[in-house]
């Protein structure tokens, strides 16, 4: 096309005005028109194919959004077992500092319930182990006192109690 036209231009050089203006007009004309031309084919091209390559894209969009999606859910997971993590930590650092204040706090109560001399939970479970002793023992004692005298009532406010009770009674006191 632009050698048509530099061969026009020559060719005006050689020859009259007035035959150059109309050669050079039609040749303009007939590239106008065969740039409409490509023009046109190319837009139906593109319409022929605008269908296929728009579903193509499509296509390679949704592949594209289906990896998106599965690295951005592998990061949401990997940051939430780090936050796991940190909060595990976290709650196993504030376990042990409660334990350790909860435990200062028993020993100074336990300390300070010692000088009021109020007695340990230690103490009344010896305490009560040491009656459950003893009631084991009276009960043996009283067993064996029931077994070696007859049983025998004596009258005092007009109640009958047996002898070993009134044995243990003496023993006791």
């Amino acid at each position: 096309m632009v050698k048509k036209l530099k061969q026009m231009a020559d060719k005006k050089a050689a020859s009259p005005a007035g035959l150059f203006d109309s050669a050079l007009a039609g040749t303009v004309k007939d590239s106008a028109q065969q740039i409409w031309l490509a023009g046109l084919g190319a837009f139906s091209k593109a319409q022929e194919e605008g269908g296929k390559v728009f579903e193509a894209l499509v296509k390679e969009g949704a592949t594209l959004q289906r990896k998106t999606q599965a690295v951005a859910e592998e990061k949401i997971g990997e940051v939430t077992n780090r936050m796991s993590n940190m909060a595990g930590d976290v709650s196993s650092k504030a376990g042990q500092q409660w334990d350790k204040l909860e435990a200062i706090f028993e020993e100074r109560t336990s300390k300070a319930l010692g000088k009021l001399g109020v007695p340990s939970s230690k103490d009344v479970d010896a305490l009560i182990k040491r009656i459950d002793e003893l009631s084991g023992q009276v009960a043996k004692l009283s067993k064996g006192a029931a077994a070696k005298t007859p049983r025998s009532t004596s009258r005092s406010n007009g109640v009958a109690k047996p002898a070993a009770k009134r044995a243990v009674a003496r023993k006791s006191a």
